[in-house]
């Protein structure tokens, strides 16, 4: 669950500026160029709900995010338990209080071939997914990502758009389960305080992965 977490809060990166292109054209990648274009900063909340294979659903989890082109990111789950996601540019962090522990990964690595990068460059869009029309349902217009990576993290990723921009994403992976996120409150290009992309692991907590190699000068005499 918290790998699934990690590739959907820096899908959502996908959605940051860039430049449009045209390679798919149809009502919903309409949309999304528009929803992207002179896009620098955006704040919203979530909802976002599990269902498995079965089709039942396990999971339900809602919060609030912001973004600040080019690379930087903030998740917050908020209930029904509390964890913190920060991509700072370089790193992606982790936090869980439950457990006090901090997963740190390098960005980059985090980021190849995740469907929501088109956000950080949007021009990646037709070299890296296959993209198709999904046409209208549940009162929005769907966008199909389907990954050309060899070892792709997804099956395909399902975005919506309603005339506001966009409403949803729908995720399936490997083992036939669907992650569906719907979006509101969008704010875009706001002020958001660097502070929200600076994280700081708190007293305490555990800290694994690829953490920031810190060097120091030698004293001089």
């Amino acid at each position: 669950m918290k790998r699934l977490l990690l590739l959907l809060a820096i899908a959502v990166l996908a959605f940051s500026p860039g430049t449009p292109t045209h390679a798919a054209t149809g009502p919903a990648r309409a949309r999304l160029d528009a929803f992207a274009r002179n896009l620098h900063s955006l704040t919203g909340r979530f909802t976002q709900t599990l269902t498995d294979v079965n089709g039942q659903t396990s999971k339900t989890s809602s919060g609030t995010l912001a973004l600040e082109a080019p690379r930087q990111f903030r998740w917050d789950t908020l209930t029904p338990y509390k964890q913190t996601i920060v991509a700072d540019g370089s790193r992606v962090w982790m936090y869980d209080p439950e457990l006090e522990q901090v997963t740190v990964r390098v960005q980059s690595s985090e980021e190849a071939h995740s469907p929501l990068t088109v956000l950080t460059d949007i021009s990646q869009l037709d070299k890296e997914f296959k993209v198709s029309e999904q046409g209208e349902r549940d009162g929005v217009v769907w966008l199909r990502l389907t990954s050309t990576a060899k070892d792709p993290q997804f099956d395909f990723v399902d975005m919506g758009f309603d005339a506001s921009g966009l409403a949803r994403m729908r995720f399936r992976d490997q083992l036939g389960s669907t992650t569906d996120i719907r979006f509101s409150a969008w704010q875009r290009n706001v002020t958001v305080p660097p502070s929200a992309f600076n994280f700081v692991p708190p007293k305490g907590a555990d800290v694994i992965g690829d953490l920031p190699v810190i060097t120091t000068r030698p004293l001089r005499d």
